[in-house]
């Protein structure tokens, strides 16, 4: 989830849990700690200044953990208390801290990316997939909540009804979720594609849009697809950036099957994906594709086709092996877009 989302959200869950004796005059306090918290975690894009592979290693790491938390809502706490002039103390702050930091953490693992929760006891990354890291229907729900306790200042209950409808919200795009999964899955029965990896990645603009993936040890077959739509959507020049994201997605009925190769046509491009200098991206890449030769070398390049977005010309997280002859170690290669930039353009 983008950051802004992030720090609203926070602002959201602090002014719905206010307690109802608190003075109103603190809870302004309440609120602004909420929004810096739950931005907070998100400082970690500092990494990638030291490069994209440990922004990769790393983001979503250390500052999204739930093991850390308590932590972090203790250092977070004190210093918004000193920020914020807080008479009750970090105390006072300590409760609201550790819930927006919980919102973002949240707020992340309901996207594709995933998010290292167990860090740093675990590498492995949860990430449901049911929403967009940016999702406009999904921040204007929280803008609206504090629109709305902006102008019901003395009550909880614009805030809590929308905290339940953000709840709601995902439930509905887990439901769209399951229908791209049994659109996949048909195909999958139709090939004869037993034991084929199933997914679906959320999409731009609605959530209706929807990347489905059918894997093989060897090859993606993936559409684009919107699970409610019966006609395709005409896009023409001039329609506006948001018709060009979501024209591409077509009816279940008219998906267009693409297929790319894991590996590449070569026991040489399978080998430097298997080499030590790209193993980091084994381990993040989802959906990982081979994505051609450099002329005048021998490197071999791939790419995470979850953060593949129609409409859009920068694909992010592409890294590459090198070697100079046949039999020499391969070396790590990075396109120009990596670390945050790369998180941006997969936005």
């Amino acid at each position: 989830m983008d950051t802004l989302t992030h720090a609203l959200s926070g602002a959201l869950l602090a002014r719905a849990t206010a307690p109802k004796a608190a003075p109103s005059r603190s809870t302004p306090r309440r609120v602004a700690a909420g929004f810096f918290a739950a931005a907070a975690p998100d400082l970690d894009f500092v990494i990638g200044f030291v490069g994209p592979v440990e922004y990769l290693l790393h983001h979503r790491g250390p500052t999204h953990s739930v093991v850390l938390l308590p932590l972090w809502a203790l250092l977070l706490s004190w210093v918004l208390a000193k920020l914020l002039r807080e008479p009750g103390g970090w105390r006072a702050l300590y409760g609201v801290t550790a819930l927006s930091l919980g919102a973002h953490i949240v707020g992340d693992v309901i996207t594709s990316f995933g998010t290292i929760v167990l860090a740093p006891f675990s590498d492995w990354r949860a990430g449901i997939g049911t929403t967009f890291i940016i999702d406009l229907w999904f921040t204007g729900i929280i803008v609206a909540g504090l629109a709305a306790s902006a102008v019901l200042h003395r009550s909880r209950i614009p805030a809590a009804a929308a905290l339940a409808l953000l709840a709601g919200y995902v439930g509905f795009q887990a439901l769209q979720k399951e229908k791209a999964l049994e659109f996949a899955r048909s195909l999958a029965t139709q090939k004869g594609l037993a034991g084929a990896r199933i997914e679906a990645h959320p999409k731009p603009v609605s959530p209706f849009n929807w990347t489905v993936f059918v894997s093989t040890p060897s090859e993606h077959h993936f559409a684009h697809v919107n699970v409610m739509r019966t006609e395709p959507r005409r896009y023409q020049p001039g329609d506006g950036f948001v018709a060009r994201l979501d024209a591409p997605y077509l009816p279940l009925a008219r998906a267009r099957w693409e297929t790319r190769s894991r590996y590449g046509p070569a026991k040489e491009t399978e080998e430097a994906w298997n080499s030590p200098a790209l193993a980091f991206f084994r381990w993040f890449a989802d959906q990982p594709a081979f994505d051609g030769m450099s002329e005048g070398s021998t490197c071999a390049w791939f790419v995470d086709l979850r953060f593949l977005t129609p409409g859009r010309e920068a694909m992010p997280f592409r890294y590459g092996a090198c070697r100079d002859a046949p039999g020499e170690p391969w070396r790590l290669a990075t396109s120009s877009v990596a670390g945050p930039a790369a998180e941006a353009a997969a936005r």
